[in-house]
């Protein structure tokens, strides 16, 4: 999919054809053709395989700068079913005239019409380079904040029993967590550089950052930071939890053995009484006319007196 949008000074956005693309535009592709890519570059002559970088979704955050085109490749946050996280690359080509995101989905961090465009200035290509990291750094948190949420929903439900369903779930946050992880750590090291990059003289002529814009790399900077403690926060709570409740369960599986094997002995000892006094040869009692009963009461004896013994030693 492509689509172009440009904002004007005077706060008017428009929605321009390919063709018709003017300089200080913005070009959107999500999932796009060879045949769009390769109109793209030569209507903003940026290299082709800048425009492709971010569709390998095993592409790591970089930046890269060859011939006047910044390539920025950072790994955004997605949400899939069922509380299930993940991070696929964006890529964030800057040319002298324009702006332009390649990305595999659509994304909750780019506007998604004209009329949602908002504090974005399509001609202040920096600026919108800004945003869309802030955005991104900001949807961190979102997700973050919802794996919290949830991972104390499961707290609560394992705390009353333990199903194998929440344990899953909980795997699936700290899967997410693991991926979480990995994204802010390039995506950290992406701001660092480009903090470099902008402060390099050579690049003003296409970086050109004004004293609102350092104001808003900086908040940025701390975004991500913030994004990357919380994310190793949550991620060493949800290892302790996890390692926590498989002593729980480990602890809860020896207490029903143990109880079994006490219910087991306690069981037996009737049978080896009746066992005793049911061989083929001479018994006590067995001419006796109350036989019966005094064997019943010997085997009831030593029941209770084991049961007894065994509830003194915590067995159940």
């Amino acid at each position: 999919m492509l689509r172009i949008l440009k904002s004007y000074p005077d706060k008017v956005c428009r929605e321009l054809s390919l063709d018709a693309a003017e300089p200080g535009a913005w070009i959107d592709l999500v999932s796009p053709s060879r045949d769009e890519i390769e109109a793209v570059s030569r209507v903003t002559r940026a290299p082709a395989d800048f425009l492709a970088a971010a569709l390998d979704p095993e592409e790591t955050s970089r930046i890269e700068v060859d011939e006047g085109h910044i390539l920025v490749v950072l790994n955004v946050a997605k949400a899939e079913w069922n509380y299930k996280f993940d991070a696929l690359p964006m890529g964030i080509v800057l040319t002298t005239e324009y702006i332009v995101t390649v990305c595999l989905e659509q994304t909750d961090i780019l506007p998604l019409s004209a009329s949602s465009l908002g504090g974005f200035s399509t001609y202040k290509r920096t600026r919108f380079l800004f945003q869309v990291l802030f955005r991104a750094a900001t949807m961190f948190l979102k997700y973050l904040g919802l794996i919290d949420r949830r991972s104390s929903a499961i707290e609560s439900n394992l705390r009353r029993s333990m199903k194998n369903e929440e344990l899953f779930e909980l795997l699936d946050l700290v899967k997410s967590l693991t991926y979480f992880t990995s994204a802010l750590r390039s995506n950290r090291s992406v701001v660092d550089k480009l903090i470099r990059l902008c402060a390099n003289s050579q690049m003003h002529e296409i970086v050109k950052v004004r004293e609102e814009d350092e104001e808003l790399l900086e908040d940025v900077k701390i975004e991500y930071d913030q994004a990357y403690e919380m994310v190793q926060m949550s991620s060493n709570i949800l290892s302790s939890m996890m390692d926590a409740f498989a002593s729980i369960i480990s602890n809860n599986l020896n207490i029903v053995m143990k109880f079994l094997a006490s219910v087991t002995i306690i069981l037996a000892i009737p049978t080896v009484v009746a066992s005793f006094w049911g061989m083929n040869v001479f018994v006590p009692f067995s001419g006796h006319p109350l036989g019966f009963w005094g064997v019943t009461f010997i085997a009831v004896l030593l029941t209770v007196g084991a049961a007894y013994f065994l509830w003194k030693k915590h067995m159940f």
